[in-house]
């Protein structure tokens, strides 16, 4: 099993890879209470919607663990399944039915795309500057997640955000989650991330702010009203409306966990010669998810990039992605204790590993202006759009304009022009 997943050359333990496991599953157990009340909202059946994110993370994490080895969580992207709802079911009255058909046929293309190495190719063709300002742009926006879903900056008419009630016990709690947790990392405590996490969820249960729950096991919802509901809709997909819906799930998606590679990569110290090891069989492990996840009933699928929680805490290989698959297979079976991770406690992970994330600003070369403005307006744009793939679009058009005003041509591979032209289009078509 070592020898597999590589333990020695990525210098790693079963312990350390098994806190790691556990860490990313933390971070990501909000996925299975979020999830299903948002998709809820489009009509989807609830408990089915929780039995098929549980599913779908088991085994998008199995496939990219075995296959890719990487320590990475699979899961519905948070942002995507909001686009689904709120979007495409109720801005533009399309049944949940016929929008997940959408949902499955773009991780069909994925796949195709994925399996002929398109993919794989894109993202290695990325300049490294970008890479990196991929990866700070995207610690900015789990950071800012993580302060907004803590309350410690809140929604503000007159100056767009503010500083949050800090008299408030569940931002108190985040509060003392994030300094404790800092505390055990500074010292160098292996789990650190999980540690925090695990003792201020019990002292939050002890002062009262987060509910002790009744029982700890429950029956596993049925999927019935979600499973196989793809294909019986496959005729009303070939739309003008439904193409652009496939195409918007296919271009998010597909930048999306571009980015989330990218930032994982690095902060597990995996890239080589600025390419990611195995791309493709992670971009296949990926899509192939989004599939299965839709047959089962939920949105589209990515790379988590609260991954990162457990490579903080030491994951390096693809068996901690193992333990997160098996770590959602018990909470199917234990979905009332899931109200015990709450936001004042996942929070504080996301601003750390943020800050881990942020780091990667130092590999960038800021003194040409032709890279230091792409670069810092993929990092700014990522948490003020509230979107990974808007920072990467505008990034990837202005990199190829200051190229090509100082006339470096052949500096920029031909499928990154390519890409600009289709960031434009897509802006074009948005607007």
């Amino acid at each position: 099993m070592s020898q597999f997943f590589q333990f020695l050359q990525r210098g790693t333990t079963y312990k350390q890879e098994t806190i790691a496991g556990f860490t990313t599953f933390l971070s990501m157990a909000y996925i299975l209470i979020v999830n299903p009340i948002i998709l809820s909202q489009a009509g989807m059946d609830k408990g089915a919607v929780f039995t098929a994110t549980a599913l779908s993370i088991i085994i998008g994490s199995l496939l990219i663990g075995i296959l890719a080895n990487y320590p990475i969580g699979i899961g519905p992207s948070m942002g995507l399944n909001s686009f689904f709802t709120f979007s495409v079911c109720i801005g533009m009255g399309i049944p949940w039915q016929t929008a997940l058909t959408g949902v499955f046929v773009s991780g069909i293309l994925f796949v195709i795309l994925s399996l002929l190495k398109i993919r794989e190719k894109i993202i290695n063709v990325i300049p490294k500057d970008l890479k990196h300002a991929i990866g700070a742009g995207i610690g900015f926006f789990i950071a800012f997640i993580g302060l907004k879903n803590a309350g410690i900056v809140v929604g503000s008419d007159a100056t767009f955000v503010s500083l949050g009630n800090l008299k408030s016990p569940a931002t108190l709690l985040a509060i003392f989650c994030f300094i404790l947790t800092i505390i055990l990392m500074v010292r160098n405590i292996k789990g650190a991330i999980f540690l925090g996490m695990a003792i201020s969820s019990i002292i939050g249960m002890v002062v009262g702010v987060i509910d002790t729950p009744e029982k700890m096991i429950g029956a596993i919802p049925s999927m019935a009203p979600t499973f196989g509901e793809v294909f019986s809709h496959l005729d009303q997909i070939f739309t003008p409306e439904m193409i652009a819906v496939i195409f918007t799930f296919l271009f998010v998606a597909f930048f999306d966990t571009a980015g989330a590679l990218i930032a994982i990569a690095s902060q597990a110290g995996l890239m080589k010669n600025n390419e990611i090891p195995n791309a493709g069989k992670a971009l296949l492990a990926d899509s192939s998810a989004t599939v299965v996840g839709a047959v089962l009933g939920t949105s589209t699928t990515a790379a988590m990039i609260e991954s990162n929680a457990g490579i903080a805490a030491g994951g390096r290989t693809g068996f901690t992605s193992i333990i997160i698959s098996a770590c959602f297979g018990v909470a199917l079976f234990f979905s009332p204790l899931l109200g015990v991770v709450t936001a004042e406690v996942t929070s504080p992970a996301l601003i750390i590993v943020g800050a881990l994330m942020a780091m990667e600003v130092k590999q960038i070369d800021w003194s040409k202006l032709e890279i230091a403005v792409p670069a810092f307006v993929t990092i700014l744009m990522m948490p003020l759009t509230y979107s990974v793939a808007t920072g990467i679009a505008l990034g990837f058009i202005l990199y190829p304009v200051t190229m090509l005003a100082l006339g470096k041509v052949k500096a920029i591979h031909p499928i990154m022009y390519g890409l600009c032209i289709a960031f434009i289009a897509y802006f074009i078509y948005l607007s």
